[in-house]
């Protein structure tokens, strides 16, 4: 039977082997750790893996750098002690929010983008508590794997024109930064090869340097130290519709996430999926109540974990406390906020672009036979809506592509298959 966990056994774990090494076919489980000075060293690793992506969110949404890195810290914690911790991850920015969060801001300010972050967080700690008694099966009725590499792809692809008005701004920053984002992935193997997004940006950085493209007045005149931009949520029901479908992706996400922990761990961690849809939920509310972007769990983390071998939650809580210290260091943050429009767009380009190909990838990885119509016609509606960004408006609220793509997808497949079924047609995966 196993043991339930309280107070006293939560920042508990069990001593590897000696503390040093990892046997070849060994893993290091969750409630496992390594010797202290080599787990801190890991959850540096893990804040350095996630800082590549996570920082590029506040950039594009104008949000402030260092309050969404003291709420990705939090968000880590608040996930490990929601899920008994079990579950090592990460929790950083998500990419689902950018452009509902950029719409929002333009019609209601940052007070009202933050109102639907917010409502994501509550929407997603719901899902999290009904999946914690009923289980996952109703998920992936909903959301079948052509409905739910549709949403994914559409979310990523639908942010394109963004990625090329950045790049217009500094065509050759632009071209080098995403030179290097993809030099950088196939010349190096392993875990610093993950990085390419952070050393690309790195690269394109120092490019936009020497073609005096960086203003450090900004840098010279932050403090060393001092408290992270807290802002608060205003009411505006309009930006919903452009906000819900992110719950969607969430859900994808967090379940993935859970799914390959427990795959490559102990499979009875996929019992804690509803723990921690709740998490994530409950994450993203409190960093929505605070002036942070709504987060998720990080491939860029899963990535470390399955070079190192070590899926200790020790080191998330050292990469969770360093990643809230950072919050108070304003000159990270003004160090952030120099990087100019040509290195994200280059970036960005690569970045979105990714975010589509993931779509693609879970078609792939679950066998979509796009000879079958209702295959076809959900994903080829939903990826045009969603990147043409057809917009729907009724009285104060506005639909944008995002939201009609994803409906446009779960109407779609499911009329098609009950249409299907009524005529006697047995519907393929």
């Amino acid at each position: 039977m196993a043991q339930k966990t309280t107070p006293a056994n939560l920042l508990t774990w069990k001593l590897h082997g000696d503390g040093r090494t990892v046997g070849e076919d060994e893993i290091v489980r969750p409630d496992e750790r390594l010797a202290w000075p080599a787990t801190i060293g890991l959850g540096l690793q893990h804040v350095v893996a996630m800082f590549g992506a996570t920082f590029l969110v506040p950039l594009l949404t104008g949000f402030p750098p260092t309050t969404t890195l003291f709420f990705s810290g939090v968000g880590t914690i608040l996930f490990l002690v929601i899920t008994g911790n079990k579950l090592p991850s990460y929790l950083g920015s998500s990419f689902a929010f950018i452009a509902p969060i950029t719409a929002a801001t333009a019609s209601d300010g940052p007070g009202g983008a933050l109102f639907g972050i917010v409502v994501i967080g509550i929407l997603l700690a719901l899902v999290g508590a009904l999946v914690q008694v009923t289980g996952t099966g109703w998920i992936d009725a909903l959301m079948p794997p052509v409905v739910a590499g549709a949403i994914v792809a559409l979310i990523g692809l639908n942010l394109a024109p963004v990625a090329k008005s950045n790049v217009e701004k500094a065509p050759w920053v632009a071209l080098i930064t995403l030179t290097a984002v993809i030099l950088w992935t196939v010349v190096f193997r392993g875990l610093i090869a993950r990085l390419s997004i952070f050393f690309g940006v790195v690269i394109g950085y120092v490019a936009a340097v020497i073609a005096d493209q960086v203003d450090f007045t900004p840098v010279r005149e932050a403090a060393w130290i001092g408290l992270p931009d807290f802002t608060s949520p205003t009411v505006a029901w309009s930006v919903l519709p452009a906000f819900i479908p992110v719950v969607l992706v969430l859900v994808a996400e967090n379940v993935g996430h859970v799914r390959s922990v427990a795959h490559l761990t102990d499979p009875a961690l996929n019992e804690r999926t509803g723990r921690a849809l709740l998490a994530d939920g409950v994450a993203t509310t409190v960093a929505g109540l605070g002036g942070g972007s709504g987060t998720t769990t990080y491939g860029e983390n899963i990535g470390v974990m399955a070079a190192t071998k070590v899926y200790s939650t020790a080191a998330y809580w050292v990469a969770g406390f360093f990643a809230i210290a950072l919050g108070f260091l304003p000159k990270v943050g003004a160090v952030v906020n120099t990087i100019p429009p040509g290195v994200l767009g280059g970036v960005t380009t690569a970045l979105y672009g990714l975010i589509g190909i993931i779509g693609v990838k879970i078609w792939i990885d679950n066998h979509v036979d796009f000879s079958r119509p209702a295959n076809q016609f959900t994903a080829a509606t939903a990826l045009v809506v969603g990147i043409a960004d057809f917009t729907f408006s009724a009285g104060e609220l506005t639909f944008n592509g995002i939201a009609l793509g994803t409906v446009a997808a779960i109407v779609v497949y499911h009329v098609m298959t009950t249409l299907e079924r009524g005529r006697g047609t047995t519907p393929l995966p």
